[in-house]
């Protein structure tokens, strides 16, 4: 009797590994498109939702410390890359009633909420773990999902 390995759970992208993976000049881009690589060769399904594409968006037509703002049509093509390689969470009522609960019992402000909506996105779709370069942002919520840091954390200064 031969047993079946167990297909691996889904996995949400958060916006952050998206712009790594996407500019080289970060100092996290090897990592966010290897550890990418990895996980599509394990087989796990990856996820993004519309927020994570306004985020991306947002995050890439500004200037930052690594890039100048990226021109609007270049992020457009991005943007169509993204919907090819991705599977896409749609919002809508199940979302609002996850965020809903999810803001009753975990405290949250300002930019806080929008971390929550995306947790309750998950939640409201059976997405368990989340692939994060912004660990500290959603420890709040480890008790509802399961965080996949981009880097590991060191330990005892190592």
């Amino acid at each position: 009797m031969t047993i079946a390995a167990a297909a691996p759970e889904p996995v949400f992208v958060d916006t952050n590994v998206l712009v790594y993976a996407a500019i080289p000049a970060f100092p996290l881009h090897v990592d966010a498109k290897t550890r990418l690589t990895e996980l599509e060769a394990d087989g796990a399904p990856l996820w993004i939702s519309r927020q994570t594409l306004r985020e991306y968006l947002s995050a890439l037509s500004r200037p930052s410390t690594y890039t100048p703002p990226i021109p609007m049509t270049s992020l457009l093509a991005d943007v169509s890359a993204l919907l090819s390689r991705f599977q896409v969470l749609e919002d809508g009522p199940a979302v609002t009633s996850a965020l809903l609960t999810i803001l009753a019992v975990v405290p949250c402000v300002g930019k806080q909420v929008y971390d929550a909506n995306i947790v309750a996105t998950m939640l409201a779709h059976g997405i368990p773990r989340l692939f994060t370069h912004n660990v500290g942002d959603f420890k709040r919520f480890s008790t509802l999902i399961e965080i996949l840091p981009l880097v590991e954390a060191k330990k005892n200064g190592k």
